[in-house]
């Protein structure tokens, strides 16, 4: 099962948020991320707050139950595919009432979990119409769905364009028989390239693939056969990152009894520049460390705002959000998720309001994974004297310096912790 969500001090019953996260509502871009709970497996790998049917009975809970603790819904029904559109779409609710009138136009929205493909394609576009409807969505705003390749196919992805979604962003993780078969996937290597092309007939305007690198057993030549296939696909968008055994995953507990090796550092750094070195071949630069993008126009809005210290609300069990530095995250269980919502509660499980020197912290470490790097201007004394030597080092570019950045190496991007450690000092 899903790991443990951090300590925290209480969520208010009624969510209301501190003035210091208030102050600036507007002012700072603001996005929705929706987790959809619900996988039809369960990968070995994945340590992400996800459910099968089977993990998900009918046994009702009260809303004050701690996360995990039951199986139902408050009003006695089972938390599924067919009951939680109106739970999501209640939470959008109760953040418009919470941010009360702060004219907050969604510039982003990110279908995320899980499988959300899973609900069906009029079930996200009704969750997207009460975004729209509380908030307001920005013209031109960027609406991704994550899909698993099984999860699709070109009926679905049409009427899903028609809902108004703009963005997919394909799990392909591999295009190798037996790597696929040790993550425990279960699409076939071809499907991701037909979804792919599927995705573009029906008139997205970007399409995503997502790659894993490092899985045991995975040779050499098994990675540039799974970067091959993904730059034949003819993506806009390409996401690499490192396999991490998780703690509790079955892929762990594989390692730990010796069936597996566990993932080298060596191999994965190794990985990582044959990744960057094929895709940039292909025409995709990248602009944070694990993603590539075909241009500007295709890189993932919702998740730059992340990284630039934007405003989110998180709908669903376990959704993370953050405004204004304060932080919190919701109850991990759906059972328990749907008894607060069923009894107007906030669904928060716990938060954190971040002192200033965390917040610095998050945006130098965040800016420094970025292809425009980070402001030379917003680090400490200190953190000024070790931006030389970081550039003496070969880990930042010493032109970028020169114009007032902090900009990653290639090889910098690899020792991207030890730098923000340098510079946050």
């Amino acid at each position: 099962m899903p790991g443990v969500l951090p300590d925290g001090e209480p969520v208010p019953a009624a969510g209301t948020l501190p003035d210091s996260a208030r102050a600036g509502l507007g002012r700072r871009p603001f996005g929705i991320y929706v987790h959809v709970p619900f996988c039809t497996t369960r990968c070995g790998y994945c340590d992400f707050n996800t459910y099968t049917a089977a993990e998900l009975g009918a046994r009702p809970v009260s809303p004050d139950a701690p996360a995990g603790s039951a199986t139902g819904s408050a009003a006695g029904r089972p938390v599924s595919l067919a009951t939680y559109p109106d739970l999501a779409i209640a939470e959008i609710r109760f953040a418009r009432q919470v941010l009360a009138d702060a004219d907050l136009p969604v510039s982003t929205v990110f279908f995320g979990g899980g499988t959300p493909t899973l609900l069906p394609p009029a079930e996200l576009g009704r969750i997207l119409r009460a975004i729209d409807t509380e908030f307001g969505l920005q013209p031109g705003a960027e609406v991704t769905t994550e899909a698993n390749p099984e999860s699709v196919d070109e009926a679905a992805l049409g009427e899903l364009r028609a809902q108004g979604l703009t963005r997919v962003s394909f799990g392909m993780q591999s295009a190798v028989p037996g790597v696929l078969a040790v993550l425990d996937r279960v699409h076939q290597p071809g499907r991701p390239a037909r979804c792919a092309a599927w995705a573009r007939a029906a008139g997205f305007e970007h399409v995503s693939l997502d790659l894993i690198y490092g899985t045991p057993g995975e040779s050499d030549a098994d990675w540039r056969r799974s970067l091959d296939a993904a730059v034949a696909a003819a993506p806009d968008h390409v996401s690499a990152y490192a396999l991490t055994v998780e703690p509790g995953t079955r892929l762990a507990a594989r390692v730990r009894r010796g069936e597996l090796p566990p993932p080298d550092d060596d191999v994965l750094a190794d990985r990582y520049l044959v990744a960057d070195e094929v895709l940039s071949a292909a025409g995709l630069t990248w602009y944070e460390i694990s993603n590539w993008a075909a241009a500007e126009s295709s890189r993932c809005a919702h998740n730059m705002l992340y990284w630039t210290d934007g405003d989110w609300w998180g709908i669903g069990p376990g959704a993370h959000s953050h405004v204004g530095g304060t932080r919190w995250w919701n109850v991990r269980h759906p059972a328990a998720y749907g008894a607060r919502i069923a009894a107007g509660t906030s669904p928060g499980q716990a938060r954190e309001v971040l002192a200033e020197p965390e917040r610095q912290l998050e945006r130098v470490m965040l800016a420094i994974r970025l292809t425009e790097g980070c402001p030379v201007e917003i680090l400490s004394p200190a953190g000024r004297l070790n931006a030389q030597s970081v550039v003496a080092e070969g880990l930042a570019s010493a032109d970028a310096l020169a114009r007032g950045r902090i900009v990653l190496t290639r090889r910098g991007r690899l020792l991207a912790d030890a730098v923000t450690r340098k510079l946050t000092d």
